[in-house]
């Protein structure tokens, strides 16, 4: 397959809206592996068009944390349906069993917020006053200088050499 605009923007739209791996997107557009590395090498638009991609997927990706950061920290309500269903002994034309809907009931389920998120999103945001761990500070002062005053010099070597 040649290279083209079209298989080139192909390429970056994989790359820019999911993780394909290379050999997933090179079986999707048709082409093998080794033409995938060597348009890179040959075509720098290509190049730059895989790069800029695969900054639009990062960027992506951040956004959509984000976003799912914010509903842990606020907690979110999703709507789940159950449809339970009942056959009526007929079949369609292709032998199916037909099916009436027996009952069906829609519940509001909320999820509190997440303790874990809101730790992380705080200490992160406002560290001066959200600290996610345990500090001790010693400080101490020694005053030698009494002990060590009336010492020689030859004495204070034995000291550093741990004679005495």
């Amino acid at each position: 397959m040649k290279y083209s605009k079209k298989i080139r923007d192909e390429i970056y739209n994989l790359i820019a809206s999911d993780s394909y791996t290379i050999t997933e997107i090179c079986s999707i557009v048709g082409i093998s592996r080794n033409t995938y590395y060597d348009w890179l090498q040959k075509y720098p638009e290509f190049e730059k068009a895989i790069s800029d991609a695969e900054d639009d997927y990062k960027e992506l990706i951040k956004v959509e944390a984000k976003k799912s950061l914010v509903k842990l920290i606020k907690g979110y309500t999703v709507q789940e349906k159950k449809t339970v269903t009942a056959d009526t002994g007929k079949k369609d034309e292709e032998g199916k069993p037909i099916v009436r809907v027996k009952e069906e009931t829609v519940t509001n389920k909320h999820y509190q917020p997440n303790i874990t998120a809101v730790i992380t999103a705080l200490t992160n945001l406002d560290p001066e006053n959200w600290k996610n761990r345990h500090s001790q500070e010693v400080t101490s002062t020694v005053s030698l200088k009494s002990e060590l005053d009336g010492l020689s010099d030859e004495e204070l070597q034995q000291i550093i050499d741990g004679e005495m």
